[in-house]
């Protein structure tokens, strides 16, 4: 994924990056590094801060993700972008915001579409939620499908595919000691 990732990043940053005179050329790749890395930890702070449920429908396209320009999973990345352009290169905020707000959602929009080909095997969304997640191997996709089978992702879906990951069973208590537990993931839709 972190190669498909790195060519979205690299097709996407002409104008952003490389004809930014504000970017000297020695620092076009520690850019694209920066956007990378901003793009990933931003995806990961949105499924553990409060997007899951954002972040699964711009996977999948259905729901109130599916428009990946619109999304506040996208506008969260950006600012998690916007922050590691201006740790990493000393720019600006106003000129770290502008990169990230041209890069990022043409980035993600084609990072998803991608995942959702049939006939393209450089990412699914099993990766790019693994990631987000933290929890590679899971089936995210067949989670999603079965969860959202009725349109819809709520509080009732989460908390069956959540139960599923973090080791299945009734006991709630049980589910939070396990892989910061299912009260951990729960707490992180919501913001707790």
């Amino acid at each position: 994924m972190m190669e498909t990732l790195m060519n979205l990043i690299r097709q996407q940053s002409g104008d952003a990056v490389i004809n930014n005179p504000a970017i000297p050329n020695h620092q076009n790749e520690d850019a694209m590094q920066a956007i990378s890395s901003g793009i990933l930890g931003g995806l990961q702070q949105q499924a553990q801060g409060g997007n899951l449920s954002d972040l699964l429908s711009m996977v999948t396209g259905q729901g109130n993700g599916a428009n990946v320009q619109q999304s506040p999973v996208t506008q969260g990345v950006e600012q998690n972008v916007q922050q590691n352009l201006m740790q990493k290169l000393g720019i600006s905020p106003q000129m770290a915001m502008s990169i990230a707000t041209m890069v990022v959602p043409m980035v993600l929009s084609k990072l998803m579409n991608k995942s959702r080909d049939p006939n393209d095997s450089s990412v699914d969304g099993n990766q790019i939620l693994g990631a987000a997640t933290g929890n590679q191997g899971v089936d995210w996709m067949g989670a999603a499908s079965s969860a959202m089978a009725d349109g819809k992702l709520d509080m009732s879906d989460l908390m069956r595919v959540a139960g599923g990951f973090m080791g299945g069973g009734n006991n709630t208590q049980q589910n939070q000691s396990n892989s910061g537990g299912l009260g951990g993931l729960l707490g992180g839709l919501f913001g707790k």
